[in-house]
């Protein structure tokens, strides 16, 4: 199978940015050469894709999805989780543990990496539980998980609040070379509904300060110098957990941290009319939070954009505020959140690339590049692209989003994985 992608902008952070052809042989990158080379042109193609004007980049990374199967494949399942990661542009998936029953052994590995890789798309990792069934009591077989397929172990949805156990997760997995993704909530300051503040009070919310997130923060910053080992912080919200990420960053300490396009794009205010759409843990916060994670992205102390991609049916959210689960899809609207940034003058197009594909490559141990020779895990964007997102037509099997009805500028309009085209405008 050979295609050829023709007068695009070939950007791999770091590495590479100019306008080529790229020619992909048998699921390979063969060949990238300027625009209407001879050598090229000369070569028979069984698809051409023409992306003028577009950028063409090492497959999107996703770090934090949440794919609901087994056991709540009424929210997502595997398949419709990929077709959601495809049409988002992402190449790779990282699912949480938090299934039912959880991704705490070997079994429920397999039963992911086998069942993803069956539909031959986007390539799925699983992220193996720390404690057994999340409890946060005992820590889950994280060799045996390994040997299964596990890339990281996290306790996503619940912190691990037993800081011996922690610590002991931290040195084991690097032990076997994996990640500890914190899931970082102290759950005493967190029994409440939305971000503790005004917006909070005038709605007659609890609310959940700041602290129950940057407390946490900074203890596995403190384990984490400790052990040596790496930690990384999933969906960082907080001024206060970014100046602790920044500081121990400046210390040498070996942490890493990832925020989700919600926190850079919408306050606690969105809550206002009550949407459950808006409920999430963590809560949107502040504007002083929302731009202190701007900053982040900006001066590279976050450095990874996840979605944490959270499907919920409409029975977990059409109720009381205060019931309603927590969390929101994201993989179609991750892309064009991050491109407004860039369209802002937030951070660079090249910054977006290493957010969303080489730096989570890097931390989870995966490969996202354009070198000649290697896969052909490609994401095309179309930076000028307008659509308006309607959730009715998303491929997610949920539709909880508060971006519903947006109109958005950029987006992916081709995915490729190992050279096959999964999805395409």
């Amino acid at each position: 199978m050979r295609i050829l992608i023709k007068t695009g902008r070939v950007l791999d952070p770091g590495k590479t940015d100019l306008v080529a052809d790229m020619l992909i042989i048998d699921g390979k990158i063969a060949d990238i050469q300027p625009p209407g080379s001879q050598a090229l042109s000369q070569s028979s193609v069984d698809t051409e894709i023409d992306a003028t004007g577009c950028i063409v980049s090492p497959g999107l990374i996703d770090m934090h999805v949440h794919l609901r199967e087994p056991g709540h494949e009424y929210k997502e399942t595997i398949e419709s989780g990929i077709q959601a990661a495809a049409a988002g542009g992402f190449t790779a998936i990282c699912c949480m543990p938090n299934t039912s029953p959880v991704n705490d052994n070997a079994q429920i590995t397999r039963y992911i990496v086998d069942k993803a890789a069956s539909f031959n798309a986007v390539r799925v990792f699983p992220v193996g539980a720390i404690s057994v069934g999340l409890e946060g009591a005992q820590m889950a077989e994280i060799g045996e998980m390994k040997s299964a397929g596990i890339v990281a172990v996290s306790d996503d949805g619940r912190p691990v609040v037993d800081s011996l156990l922690m610590r002991r997760a931290i040195e084991y997995a690097e032990g076997t070379g994996i990640l500890v993704i914190s899931h970082c909530e102290d759950p005493y300051l967190s029994d409440g509904a939305m971000n503790e503040g005004p917006f909070a009070t005038r709605l007659g919310l609890s609310g959940i300060p700041n602290a129950s997130e940057s407390i946490m923060v900074m203890r596995d910053i403190a384990l984490s110098e400790l052990t040596g080992c790496r930690v990384h912080f999933a969906h960082v919200s907080t001024r206060e957990s970014i100046e602790a990420i920044r500081a121990a960053k400046q210390k040498g300490i070996r942490v890493s941290a990832e925020t989700a396009p919600h926190y850079f794009m919408l306050t606690d205010n969105a809550v206002a009319a009550y949407d459950t759409h808006a409920k999430m843990n963590p809560p949107l916060r502040s504007e002083k939070d929302r731009l202190a994670v701007c900053e982040a992205l900006a001066d590279g102390t976050i450095d990874v954009i996840a979605t944490d991609h959270a499907p919920h049916a409409m029975l977990d959210k059409a109720v009381e505020f205060d019931l309603a689960a927590n969390g929101i899809i994201g993989l179609e609207t991750a892309l064009p959140l991050a491109l407004s940034l860039v369209q802002k003058g937030v951070i660079s197009m090249e910054q977006l690339l290493f957010k969303m594909s080489a730096n989570p490559a890097g931390i989870i141990g995966l490969k996202s590049t354009l070198d000649i020779g290697e896969s052909a895990d490609i994401t095309i964007i179309d930076p000028d692209r307008v659509f308006t997102y309607k959730a009715d037509s998303g491929r997610s099997k949920s539709r909880n989003t508060p971006f519903d009805g947006w109109e958005f500028k950029g987006c992916a309009i081709c995915t490729m994985v190992n050279g096959r085209i999964v999805y395409r405008v």
